[in-house]
C-alpha cells in the first residue's frame, strides 16, 4: 500500500463508524482488530461481521495505525465493499433469463485485487454471467478492484463463497463442465466448451491449488512459444475467456 492509499474512501474507522454501517447492513468485505485487544466491544463487533458474512481479520496495531494514517482507530477498521456480492444462484437465474447456457469464472486464490479486476472487466465484456471468488486467500471487491474493473463491476455479478471445492461439487450437479487453466493440459484451441462451463483461473504463482485441479474436468492450457512459461493470471483468464465466448 503506497501513501496515496493510506486512507481510501472504503476504509471505515473506529468502532462507532463500523458499528453504525453493521446496522445499516452496509456490506462490510473486511474487519479488521486489534490483536490481543480484549475489549468485549470489539468482541461484539467481530461477532456481527462474521454474521453479515465478512472475513475477519486480527492484525498487529502497527498495521492499524498505518492503515488508519494515525487516525483514532480504537482497536477496530473496515473495508467496505465496493459493490454488493452476489450468489451463485443469482448468477443463474441471470444467465437463464438471459436464454443462454450460463458461463462463469471461478478465481481460485486470485490474491492482487489488480488482476481480479482486470477479469471482471474483461469477464463482463466477454458476455460472463458471473464470478465466483473464494472467502479466504482472495482479493475482495475492495476499492483497487472496482478501479482495476473500470465500471465492469457495476455490472458483473460476483459471488464469494466459504468452499470452493464444494462449489464445484455444486456446479457439476447441476451439469456444468469445469475448465481449469493450467500448465501441461489440453490445448485450449481443441477444447469443446459448450453447455454450461465453469472456466478456473489459479493464483498468479502457484496455479491451480491440487484439490481444485483434481475437481476440473479437463485442464486447458495455451500453448508457450517463448522463453517463459507462464502469463499473468488475468492475460490468460482473457484469452480464454474470449475463446470460450466465441463458440458459444
Amino acid at each position: 500500500m503506497n501513501d496515496s492509499e493510506r486512507v481510501r474512501d472504503d476504509l471505515l474507522i473506529g468502532r462507532n463508524a463500523v458499528t453504525e454501517a453493521l446496522k445499516s447492513e452496509r456490506e462490510i468485505d473486511t474487519l479488521f482488530l486489534q490483536r490481543g485487544n480484549p475489549n468485549p466491544a470489539l468482541l461484539r463487533l467481530a461477532s456481527l461481521a462474521r454474521e453479515a458474512g465478512a472475513v475477519v481479520k486480527e492484525v498487529d496495531i502497527k498495521k492499524l495505525d498505518y492503515m488508519c494514517a494515525g487516525g483514532n482507530h480504537q482497536g477496530v477498521a473496515a473495508y467496505v465493499a465496493a459493490h454488493e456480492y452476489s450468489s451463485v444462484d443469482d448468477i443463474l437465474a441471470y444467465a437463464d433469463e438471459k436464454g443462454e447456457e450460463p458461463f462463469v469464472i471461478i478465481c481460485d486464490e486470485i490474491e492482487d485485487p489488480h488482476n481480479l479486476g482486470a477479469i471482471i472487466r474483461t469477464a463482463e465484456c466477454a458476455g460472463v454471467h458471473g464470478v465466483i471468488i473464494p472467502k479466504r486467500r482472495s482479493a475482495t471487491l475492495n476499492y483497487t478492484v472496482g478501479k482495476t474493473s473500470a465500471g465492469a463491476l457495476e455490472y458483473m455479478k460476483v459471488a464469494r463463497v466459504a468452499n470452493l471445492a464444494n462449489e464445484i461439487d455444486l456446479l457439476k450437479e447441476k451439469g456444468f463442465w469445469i475448465y481449469g487453466a493450467d500448465m501441461d493440459g489440453e490445448d485450449y484451441k481443441h477444447v469443446n466448451t459448450d453447455g454450461k462451463v465453469a472456466l478456473v483461473i489459479g493464483s498468479e504463482g502457484n496455479g491451480l491449488g491440487k484439490l481444485i485441479r483434481s475437481k476440473c474436468d479437463v485442464i486447458i492450457s495455451l500453448p508457450m512459444k517463448g522463453k517463459i512459461n507462464s502469463l499473468n493470471a488475468s492475460v490468460a483468464a482473457g484469452i480464454l475467456m474470449y475463446e470460450i465466448s466465441s463458440k458459444r
